[in-house]
């Protein structure tokens, strides 16, 4: 993990978005007047032809997107988390999932790590949200290079993708030569007293929590769960039966997130005691993000705590 360089998974969209822009000429984009924090105004400088901006209009954006899908194009429609999940749900439902319309929905500015745009604005609900709807696919990537190669990946999946992106700069993670796949979470270590699963923001969390353990004797193991839907549950069990504990962390409501997904798959196939760490069942604050992720007890200090408090 490089702590040296740090970028916001919202930048590295709008850079992955040029890139697939060249590649692929069906590629359409959308926002709803954020296009300057959402990163598709990169996008929309190098093809203005194939970008639209539908104004304060979430509800038409997706409307638009899925209209774009039923002629052969690949609409990725953005604008932040709780204008996109929350208001333009029923669009989604009903409008791109029921029909199984290819659209890409990536969203910006999630979870208490929005900062001071406070409660309002930190969407801590859109994962719960979107994994419950049939044919969606649910991202959280948890770094610049892993987010470059996620939204060239769904360019190639048919069907709705939801992608959760963040407004906080984080560390880059991974190598250039990093191979993934959707499904497959990405492990770190093999320690047995305790596994971390982890996504999004929270992932680098995770890892600096692991260092640090590691120097008092404790050894777990990380998982980078960054694909919510399908998850994997084959690493899910196999961590579950060959750790002492499972903890889940997340920079979303430990209701229906994450944390959720990993109990219905271990309640069904291999039940044990999980700790779920997140929001629980609040909304988020106004504050600096890191300063809210330690209000939320979602820091690696946090993870550490923990760890051992299940010893």
């Amino acid at each position: 993990m490089d702590e040296t360089k740090k970028i916001a998974t919202r930048q590295s969209y709008g850079e992955a978005l040029k890139e697939l822009g060249k590649e692929n000429p069906e590629i359409v984009v959308l926002d709803a007047d954020l296009s300057a924090a959402t990163k598709t105004s990169i996008f929309a400088k190098e093809f203005p032809h194939r970008f639209f901006d539908i104004g304060i209009s979430e509800q038409d954006m997706i409307g638009t997107a899925a209209g774009f899908a039923t002629t052969g194009k690949i609409p990725y429609a953005s604008t932040f988390a709780v204008f996109a999940a929350g208001r333009a749900y029923d669009q989604i439902r009903n409008s791109v999932c029921y029909p199984n319309l290819n659209v890409k929905i990536c969203a910006t500015h999630a979870g208490v790590t929005v900062g001071e745009d406070g409660a309002t604005h930190q969407m801590l609900e859109d994962l719960g949200l979107m994994r419950g709807l049939p044919n969606m696919k649910v991202f959280s990537p948890s770094d610049d290079r892993q987010t470059k190669w996620l939204i060239k990946e769904i360019s190639k999946v048919e069907g709705p993708v939801y992608v959760r992106l963040a407004r906080l700069a984080t560390p880059v993670i991974y190598d250039e030569d990093q191979e993934f796949e959707i499904g497959k979470a990405i492990e770190f270590g093999t320690g047995e007293d305790a596994t971390v699963i982890a996504t999004g923001v929270t992932v680098c969390q995770a890892l600096k929590a692991k260092a640090e353990l590691e120097k008092q004797g404790i050894y777990i193991r990380v998982l980078d769960m960054f694909s919510i839907k399908p998850i994997d549950e084959e690493a899910i069990i196999k961590a579950a039966k060959e750790t002492k504990h499972i903890i889940t962390v997340e920079d979303h409501s430990v209701i229906h997130g994450l944390g959720s997904a990993v109990c219905d798959v271990l309640c069904q196939k291999y039940p044990c005691q999980i700790t779920k760490m997140g929001i629980q069942d609040e909304f988020g604050k106004s504050g600096k993000a890191e300063e809210l992720m330690k209000y939320f007890k979602i820091t690696a200090e946090d993870i550490v705590e923990e760890v051992k408090k299940s010893k």
